[in-house]
């Protein structure tokens, strides 16, 4: 456990662009925080990261970085496709684990993690980074007490690009990999549903549109059930650039709705309530997990690892769902274990 006067030391597990546009420079502003070593399959990724950050210890091997070095906290920043059983071994070595998300692309690999990080009563957080935001902390205020009966979500944008070249090697570009937008956005929209109306999941279904020409789907759209038998539409479509502008959230209640719009504002029955200031979620997360270590406190984290479970299980109950031509997945079933 790291002592309040000592430095926090962290292990960066992938040192792709997401870890190099945030976590490792945003650490790297913090007081008392040493990155003791980076980790990276692909040496030109080590490489690149070392000359931009001034790191010396790199690792090619997750397992050989948590075995060599004295870590408070493990940072893992690999794809979900590549998550095995690092962060487990971590957690049992008494390491804490700041997860990107999504956490796995299995609930099983899911569970082994999350069973390693409770049985080892270590600290633990899921990158769902706009719980720190305050517009969605003030719709969740807002929210409080109402009766929830709808939760709607779109995301659309322009047609996805065609990889050419090494593009077409990428592990984006493998659905088996990537999931597509459903899953690395959508456990983001799962989780914020989730925090803003306080209810879970219960069943799931869903749908992809898929063209030959592309490696993505150009749109799903998800269905769930949550607990109190309110219903949620969560939908991403890759084929309108210029549609206008509508809220990412619209939340139905009995008697009213609030709209949330991207990161902006929030409107209650049409009539804005709030404005929303610049804001970095990224460096406040990082700020808070760092301190939740230092101070050995948990209450200042806003979601563990096994809370994370319950936004992750329901994007991938979709998308078994989606392979099981739209069959309606109880989630809890799905899930294997709470």
């Amino acid at each position: 456990m790291a002592s309040t006067d000592s430095k926090i030391r962290i292990g960066i597990y992938g040192c792709g662009s997401w870890a190099n546009r945030t976590h490792i420079p945003n650490l790297l502003k913090l007081n008392g925080v040493e990155i003791v070593a980076i980790c990276d399959s692909s040496l030109e990724s080590l490489t690149s990261t070392v000359e931009a950050f001034d790191i010396s210890k790199t690792y090619r091997d997750g397992h050989e970085m948590v075995e060599n070095e004295e870590m408070d906290a493990l940072y893992s920043v690999v794809p979900a496709y590549a998550r095995t059983d690092v962060e487990a071994t971590a957690a049992t070595k008494g390491v804490h684990i700041f997860s990107e998300k999504p956490q796995a692309l299995t609930m099983e690999v899911a569970h082994k993690l999350d069973d390693a990080i409770r049985g080892a009563g270590v600290m633990s957080t899921v990158c769902f980074r706009e719980r720190y935001r305050p517009i969605f902390q003030e719709a969740r205020n807002r929210l409080e007490g109402q009766e929830i009966v709808h939760v709607r979500f779109q995301s659309i944008s322009g047609l996805p690009a065609v990889p050419t070249g090494a593009q077409q090697d990428s592990w984006w570009s493998d659905m088996d990999k990537s999931g597509g937008q459903a899953l690395d956005w959508g456990v983001h929209a799962t989780d914020y549903a989730r925090f803003m109306t306080g209810l879970d999941v219960e069943r799931a279904q869903a749908f992809y549109c898929e063209r030959p020409s592309y490696h993505n789907p150009l749109t799903s759209s998800f269905n769930y059930c949550f607990s109190n038998g309110a219903t949620m539409t969560l939908t991403f479509i890759s084929a309108a650039p210029n549609f206008r502008a509508e809220p990412w959230f619209t939340i139905f209640y009995e008697g009213g709705h609030l709209s949330v719009y991207g990161y902006d504002s929030i409107e209650v029955n049409g009539e804005p309530v709030y404005q929303a200031a610049e804001f970095d979620p990224w460096f406040e997360q990082d700020r808070i997990f760092i301190e939740a270590v230092r101070t050995n406190n948990p209450s200042l984290l806003l979601n563990d690892y096994h809370d994370g479970l319950f936004s992750l299980a329901p994007v991938l109950a979709g998308w078994e769902s989606a392979r099981r031509n739209g069959e309606c997945i109880h989630v809890p079933s799905f899930m294997g274990k709470k």
